[in-house]
């Protein structure tokens, strides 16, 4: 018999903390950030690439990234962090497509021009663009080296 209080005390130790834990209410997910500026799809963006007297593309990554990801055919390139300081330098002729590697970037960058007077059209995310099938995006390829030549 006390063979069997002992399991059952086991059992019960074990078991209480899942029946409190099924109980508790469950956490609230984190909040998501929202921007005002929408994620263009790339058909959206293909549309803006075939009107290039009418839209801007501002890629806003750092030259390392362009280097690695790529960008799209024409752009002005302004990263995120010198972006206001920079803004008088921007068309305002223009509709506006911001870039980053997933849009996040894109998105502030975005924000911040359509509270200065830009009209914004969307963000982009390179990366996003093309893992949705998108084939506007340029790789950078670095050129092979010169040959030496020979002098006598």
């Amino acid at each position: 018999m006390n063979n069997i209080v002992k399991a059952f005390a086991l059992i019960a130790a074990f078991a209480t903390p899942a029946v409190f834990a099924q109980n508790q209410p469950a956490k609230a997910p984190a909040a998501e950030v929202k921007y005002k500026t929408p994620e263009l799809t790339p058909a959206q963006v293909d549309e803006w690439l075939a009107k290039p007297d009418k839209v801007l593309i501002i890629d806003i990554r750092r030259p390392d990234e362009l280097i690695t990801f790529g960008s799209f055919p024409v752009f002005l390139s302004i990263q995120l962090a010198d972006l206001e300081k920079n803004i008088a330098f921007i068309p305002k002729d223009r509709s506006i497509i911001t870039v980053s590697n997933h849009a996040n970037r894109a998105f502030r960058a975005g924000d911040l021009l359509s509270s200065k007077g830009f009209k914004v059209v969307g963000a982009a995310g390179s990366e996003n663009y093309e893992q949705a099938g998108g084939t506007a995006v340029k790789k950078i390829v670095k050129p092979a080296p010169k040959p030496e030549t020979e002098t006598k």
